[in-house]
């Protein structure tokens, strides 16, 4: 295999592999045991369909309510087509390109494990797209995570039959010109293949890997800013050591105060006497508010894991047990649950990044009010905490969980639905207003940081603030604050933390 190749169905996806996939454009292939499987589920359901006298849902019957519909032969293919023309409802806004192709790369790798019954070409073809950068266009609502993400899906795989719009080359076209442009013929559906595209839940699954990805590095930045804020407030060192956190073992508590740590050694400032004996909650106990976010982290992590890695449509076809069975894996409880526990963890970070915010502007401990040596004529940093209070509030709206709601459809087939799909959508927004949270918190910590020169903080944060400083100076006077939170934000995003 080619270092630039990965071989969908060669193994278990992790997120090191994703990430690589995404980040270094890697080409998809099928790996050789994966065909073998593909092929030998098709050729079984080939044969099941023909000698089996009882109804098999959805491959000879009707979809959802209709289950009872029986079909004919012949109208097997038009079927699946139907049932995606048909489900391609979701609308809002357009999915970003990363999320389609996590979403094509995941469906790939779910009918490569071999019980789907699709073909190879219909496998084959969604690999054409990612690898060639063709991007079916997908909205982000009208899933209800049960029977999976069927409107995004069916929006996702409208191409693969020529019918739907996509991105080529940054253009908007339709998708059966871009198939006559690389001498593609539209995949002719046999039975089962549209419940094998549409069932599942790929669209939650899609958005929550790049969630977890940025959630990994999110974490990392909340300890980096937050060790800045607590030298900006000449804080103390002792919530931070190890032996405290031993006798409250929780796995993320020891790891946040072993980060701290590391990343305040070598510091005048955290070394030097302390007037006051302890400090405000909000410094006192990251090791605990940041330690359970990673210990929420690592717990989703583990379930997405299984998720990606699972067979999701329905039904689900074993050939050498021959059976086929209608189930309900395409149910989103497990991520919209995940996703909810997870959206609270991510805006508890912002929380407290913002009450250190509100720490530093209230003139304590030599450092003047709202940060500014004249104020009054300035207002300094007033009103940036103003925006990261603002983004906060929203965060708790954000928190109210998607999955403790349902909502009855498909005439009462489906009478239990997970919302994960919202679930999903919401958290996107929880980690961008953390990311701006976390931003003005460190525009706060490091100009707190300069009123402390000449001492200097450990050499780790000081490069890290030579860096930051680069692009966004210390603010004597008054300045249009939106531009550097925006400054910072960019700052953030392309700067590797692992310090």
């Amino acid at each position: 295999m080619s270092a630039n190749v990965y071989q969908v169905g060669s193994g278990d996806l992790t997120f090191e592999i994703i990430e690589r996939i995404v980040n270094e454009n890697l080409k998809l292939e099928l790996a050789p045991e994966a065909k073998l499987r593909i092929q030998k589920c098709r050729d079984y359901l080939d044969r099941k369909t023909v000698s089996s006298k009882e109804p098999l849902y959805g491959i000879t019957t009707g979809f959802g309510s209709l289950c009872n519909k029986n079909i004919s032969p012949d109208e097997l293919g038009t079927l699946q087509e139907n049932l995606i023309k048909s489900h391609a409802c979701s609308v809002g806004e357009e999915i970003s390109p990363v999320i389609i192709k996590l979403m094509m790369l995941l469906k790939a790798h779910a009918l490569s494990l071999g019980h789907s019954g699709v073909q190879l070409i219909t496998v084959q073809r969604i690999l054409d797209f990612f690898n060639n950068d063709v991007m079916p266009i997908v909205y982000d609502r009208g899933s209800l995570g049960a029977s999976g993400d069927l409107a995004p899906l069916a929006n996702l795989f409208l191409p693969l039959i020529g019918v739907g719009d996509v991105y080529y080359k940054g253009k908007k076209r339709e998708a059966i010109s871009v198939l006559d442009e690389f001498g593609w013929e539209p995949v002719k559906l046999m039975s089962k293949e549209g419940l094998a595209l549409l069932n599942g839940t790929q669209f939650m699954s899609a958005n929550g890997v790049f969630a977890m990805l940025r959630a990994f590095r999110l974490s990392r930045k909340a300890d980096l800013i937050g060790a800045l804020s607590l030298e900006a407030f000449d804080g103390r060192i002792d919530p931070f050591m190890d032996c405290i956190q031993q006798m409250r073992p929780h796995q993320g508590q020891i790891e946040t105060g072993a980060a701290f740590r590391k990343l305040l050694e070598g510091s005048e400032i955290i070394k030097r006497p302390k007037k006051h004996v302890q400090d405000p909650y909000s410094f006192r106990c990251i090791p605990q508010v940041h330690g359970a976010t990673k210990d929420a982290i690592r717990y989703v992590s583990s379930v997405l894991l299984t998720e990606i890695n699972s067979v999701t449509d329905n039904p689900t076809i074993f050939p050498d047990e021959d059976l086929i069975i209608s189930g309900g894996n395409f149910h989103g409880q497990p991520l919209a649950i995940s996703y909810d526990f997870l959206a609270i963890a991510l805006a508890e970070l912002g929380n407290i990044s913002e009450r250190r915010v509100a720490q530093l502007i209230m003139g304590l401990r030599g450092l003047p009010e709202f940060l500014v040596a004249n104020p009054g004529l300035n207002s300094g940093f007033m009103i940036p905490q103003y925006a990261a209070a603002s983004m906060v509030s929203q965060n708790k709206m954000y928190c109210c969980p998607a999955s403790s709601d349902s909502i009855v459809s498909s005439n009462g087939q489906e009478d239990h639905v997970s919302m994960g799909a919202n679930a999903a959508t919401k958290l996107y927004k929880v980690m961008d207003n953390l990311e701006h949270i976390l931003a003005v918190e460190l525009m706060n910590a490091a100009q707190g940081i300069d009123f402390r020169r000449p001492l200097k903080t450990s050499p780790v944060l000081e490069r890290f603030l030579h860096a930051y400083r680069k692009e966004v100076p210390f603010v004597k006077d008054d300045i249009v604050m939106y531009k550097e939170i925006h400054k910072t934000v960019a700052f953030l995003k392309r700067t590797q933390l692992d310090c």
